[in-house]
């Protein structure tokens, strides 16, 4: 892979695209917004008018887009990057979507010779931007193995899954995690400031005993200072909220807890809180019970 096109050009599309030129690849970048090109094009890449444009001399087509309906418009639509894809080409969508999203476009890619894997990443605007997501593969295992190369500048860890949906249905499973413990982390905060503890004083704990994670870390931290700057946007975790019950609901799969998880997130948007960051489904939590969860002390 020499020549690889980086379509949506937002939080995590900057960042991968920017790491892909730090590896030495030549990159086009397109995005609806063209300012948002900009910093990329003082960095070396090459910017396209138009998703067909974009993909015209690439070998890879990688992208990130919002949600579903950015999939369809930018793949699918006019001037989209089906109108314009020749055989060997390799097409990697990135997007958090549902698995029968990623399938249409593997079938469609198909008809054209060319190959698709879904590749969704686990991560925010943090590691996007150092190199540090976990993508999570699925598709056809030759080609996973001849993209890899592009994909470790921007991860961590690059897990295969399987056929094609299998990244996106992983990515899927874990947001419910990721959700819930989101979920968990601002009902516990609350119920240790009613009872008179100090939430700094609960994170220290959380942060050592065996049940700590990552995420009872940094959002912990966020909350304490009542910090909601938007690394994953509250509107995006409803969107994939909503695609996880969709999601459960095809397979009759139970998930009682993430549907509740999901209410809380739908209070909190229609609060108006959408831009901030997701761990502002706290603030809705905080409405029901009376009580701001805040710490004069700052967390580690």
């Amino acid at each position: 892979m020499e020549r690889i096109t980086y379509l949506g050009i937002g939080i995590m599309g900057s960042g991968m695209a920017t790491n892909l030129l730090k590896a030495g690849y030549p990159v086009t970048v397109w995005n609806r917004n063209p300012e948002s090109c900009q910093p990329l094009v003082e960095k070396g890449a090459t910017q396209a008018q138009t998703p067909a444009q974009a993909v015209e001399n690439a070998e890879a087509i990688m992208y990130c887009l919002a949600n579903d309906n950015a999939v369809e418009e930018v793949v699918f639509g006019q001037n989209g990057i089906l109108s314009n894809v020749k055989s060997g080409q390799i097409a990697i969508d990135m997007s958090t979507v549902h698995p029968d999203t990623s399938r249409r476009e593997a079938a469609a890619y198909a008809e054209k010779q060319v190959e698709f894997l879904d590749a969704p990443v686990f991560g925010s605007k943090n590691e996007s931007a150092t190199g540090g997501l976990w993508i999570v593969v699925g598709g056809k295992r030759d080609v996973f193995e001849r993209v890899k190369p592009i994909l470790e500048p921007l991860s961590e860890t690059v897990h295969y899954l399987g056929d094609t949906g299998k990244g996106a249905s992983m990515k899927l499973v874990g947001n419910s995690i990721v959700a819930t413990q989101i979920e968990a982390l601002g009902e516990a905060l609350i119920l240790a400031t009613k009872a008179g503890l100090n939430p700094k004083d609960v994170l220290d704990v959380l942060h050592v005993v065996d049940f700590r994670s990552p995420i009872f870390d940094g959002v912990g931290n966020m909350l304490v200072n009542r910090d909601f700057t938007p690394h994953f946007a509250l509107k995006n975790l409803l969107k994939d909220a909503n695609l996880i019950a969709r999601f459960a609901q095809d397979l009759n799969s139970p998930t009682p807890a993430a549907a509740i998880v999901r209410e809380t997130i739908k209070v909190a948007v229609n609060q108006g809180w959408g831009e901030e960051n997701a761990s502002a489904l706290i603030k809705a939590l905080e409405l029901e019970a009376g009580v701001t969860v805040e710490s004069s002390v700052k967390a580690f």
